[in-house]
């Protein structure tokens, strides 16, 4: 695990993810790996890729990781370092829709009542 997260990560964390709700946390294991950013309740990883995730031992490492994570049924998001910092409100955008998508909170509704 990294102590220090890379600019592209605080930039994600600060700037969105650390008060998002439901909550994501930071540097996560699940399994053998660490994931960048992990919301439980929508089973979503958020990942911000540097250079070495484009070069072919960095593409085969993440398609295994990326597998054992999707068996886990967890979904990653990836997001290239360059991305976050040119294209930052429709990241934010796509994280908020697979959220959506994935984390159904219980509702008064749906429970039973008292007996």
């Amino acid at each position: 695990m990294r102590r220090n997260m890379t600019k592209e990560e605080c930039h994600l964390w600060f700037d969105y993810l650390r008060g998002y709700k439901p909550r994501f946390k930071r540097q996560r294991i699940v399994g053998n790996y660490i994931l960048d950013f992990y919301c439980e309740q929508a089973k979503l990883a958020v990942e911000a890729d540097g250079s070495q995730h484009y070069e072919e031992e960095g593409m085969l490492y993440d398609a295994e990781r990326d597998l054992y994570l999707l068996n886990q049924g967890i979904m990653v998001l990836r997001f290239s370092n360059r991305d976050i910092w040119e294209r930052f409100e429709g990241i934010k955008m796509q994280i908020d829709e697979e959220v959506k998508k994935r984390w159904h909170p219980p509702t008064t509704a749906s429970r039973s009542p008292a007996p």
